[in-house]
């Protein structure tokens, strides 16, 4: 199993008419009741964890939950405060990304594989991709994504090349090589918020530039979203979308945070 199917969005309820997602949330194990009191964090071996009770909890695959921060594990500890009468790991998206972090990249030998499938978004990226019409779709993400490329252009030193519409374009092999050089120097630790971002945006260069300071969060989390924006305004959104913006959203920041504290 990959970093990408780990990594994959959990479902959001849907409307309770709605008789196949009452069967899938009838199939959903039950949430463990909280079974602690006390939330702490210790140094560990290699860094700080949290202590519930005292105890040091696990990964699903039982390894050490230890983070190299200790505002990163007092963000952690956070969370499992916030937990009352169950543990919803859907309100968790630190935890769960920590757990994906440690057990299928740095404690699983898989840091190479999941810097090649960051790498992979750089050939077909999202801002390389504009809308020939309407005007102002087309103003909307030159404004948004336009200064994506320029740090590609002056801090990677990437050049990379626009296309109108679906048609593929392809990216020369110094600007894929620019990009992996950059994910390479990522900390390993950082990689599963890195990929993380990169499999929301649909790009690896708006990651590269919030973890470079290039752009806020917010503005990458709104270059990532320009065309779905777009079509809200016009067509308008629904609660259930609304739930899945949101739970992306807190993904979104729980991976800023991690690459923000660590690198």
């Amino acid at each position: 199993m990959s970093i990408r199917d780990l990594l994959a969005d959990l479902e959001t309820p849907g409307p309770e008419h709605d008789p196949m997602r009452a069967a899938q949330r009838a199939m959903r194990p039950q949430l463990p009741k909280r079974f602690y009191a006390d939330v702490a964090v210790a140094e560990d071996e290699g860094g700080w964890t949290v202590t519930l009770d005292g105890r040091r909890p696990k990964t699903p695959r039982g390894r050490a939950l230890t983070v190299p921060t200790r505002t990163l594990a007092e963000a952690l500890a956070a969370e499992w405060v916030a937990q009352a009468e169950v543990i919803d790991p859907a309100t968790m998206p630190l935890t769960r990304l920590i757990n994906v972090t440690i057990d299928e990249v740095t404690g699983n030998g898989r840091v190479q594989a999941t810097i090649d499938e960051i790498v992979k978004y750089a050939g077909s990226d999202l801002v390389c991709y504009r809308a020939g019409e309407p005007a102002g779709l087309v103003t909307r993400q030159a404004e948004a994504w336009d200064p994506v490329l320029a740090f590609a252009r002056e801090r990677l030193g990437a050049r990379f090349m626009l296309a109108e519409g679906v048609t593929f374009v392809d990216q020369t092999a110094a600007a894929i090589d620019a990009v992996r050089r950059a994910v390479e120097a990522t900390p390993p630790f950082a990689l599963g918020g890195l990929y993380t971002l990169t499999a929301l945006a649909g790009s690896v260069l708006i990651p590269l530039a919030v973890a470079g300071e290039g752009l806020t969060s917010e503005a990458g989390w709104d270059a990532a979203h320009v065309d779905e924006d777009w079509q809200m305004a016009f067509w308008g959104g629904d609660d259930e979308a609304a739930a899945r913006r949101a739970f992306r959203k807190a993904e979104w920041d729980a991976a800023v945070r991690v690459i923000r504290d660590v690198c």
